[in-house]
């Protein structure tokens, strides 16, 4: 075996510099798998990943002290954070702690889950030690077996969209008639069942995300449109109807968030920030 010598310790570092970089700056994408719920184990851990999931899926009733509307985690994270392209659960616990720039720093998988309590569900956060914070975590980690560490998901995130497209309210206003209003009702007020929850979510009003959450934003929300929507038919609307619907309803009427004017304070705003 060749062994190479290196004169200074600063040789030694710029080659593992150059080695890391490019695993650092461009994780490595491989195939989303969800795991068999058969898979999940008995005892205490196997109850953490089951409450975890019940919590995720039924947010509203279960965590009334921190949800703030008619929300739960999976209105937006669809089929219990499995669906591609609709912000799965799925790998997470391989990528986190993660920089993010709306808060311009290394953000904890915590800190991201309570972003989400204090913006999409308009509420409060858990506790970091908690129970129920604990849960969500088992659960999230169970989702994430095999994915290797330091690796993205193939649906990570929200599929593409140009942000070139420029919105047309009133033809927006057209689409979410014909193909949205039927769910989530003519006024965005969506339809609840007996129970007091909603079978169908509201996009817009007292019971909706407040306008710091990422889906109040335009390109966000088309994103998530454009591949999801209308339930069951994804990808039957086209780029432009998916910005041009976001831009009608992402508009209307939400709670308010105040802590957003502290968001991306290096000055990296993107131009459909709220």
């Amino acid at each position: 075996m060749k062994i190479i010598k290196l004169r200074t310790l600063a040789q030694a570092l710029a080659m593992l510099s150059a080695v890391s970089a490019p695993a650092l700056s461009q994780p490595t994408t491989v195939p989303m798998p969800v795991p068999d719920e058969a898979s999940i184990p008995k005892g205490p851990m196997g109850d953490a990943i089951k409450r975890g999931k019940a919590l995720l899926t039924d947010t509203h009733k279960q965590l009334p002290g921190n949800v703030g509307n008619g929300l739960n985690c999976t209105s937006c994270h669809l089929n219990a954070g499995t669906t591609a392209y609709a912000s799965p659960w799925v790998g997470l616990t391989a990528v986190f702690p993660e920089y993010r720039s709306r808060s311009a720093k290394v953000n904890s998988l915590q800190e991201r889950i309570n972003d989400c309590f204090q913006r999409s569900m308009n509420g409060k956060p858990l506790p970091f030690d908690s129970a129920e914070m604990n849960a969500i975590l088992s659960y999230m980690k169970w989702l994430s077996t095999g994915v290797p560490t330091g690796t993205n998901v193939t649906g990570r995130g929200f599929e593409k969209i140009e942000t070139s497209l420029v919105p047309d309210r009133v033809h927006g206003k057209a689409v979410y008639a014909a193909q949205c209003a039927s769910c989530h009702g003519a006024e965005g007020q969506g339809t609840k069942n007996p129970q007091g929850g909603y079978i169908f979510p509201p996009v817009w009003g007292k019971d909706s995300f407040n306008v710091g959450a990422g889906m109040a934003r335009m390109y966000t929300a088309a994103a998530f449109v454009k591949h999801n929507m209308p339930l069951g038919q994804g990808g039957t609307l086209s780029a432009q109807d998916a910005v041009d619907v976001a831009a009608y309803f992402t508009q209307q009427p939400r709670p308010d968030y105040a802590a957003r004017v502290k968001d991306w304070p290096k000055g990296d705003r993107p131009k459909d920030a709220r």
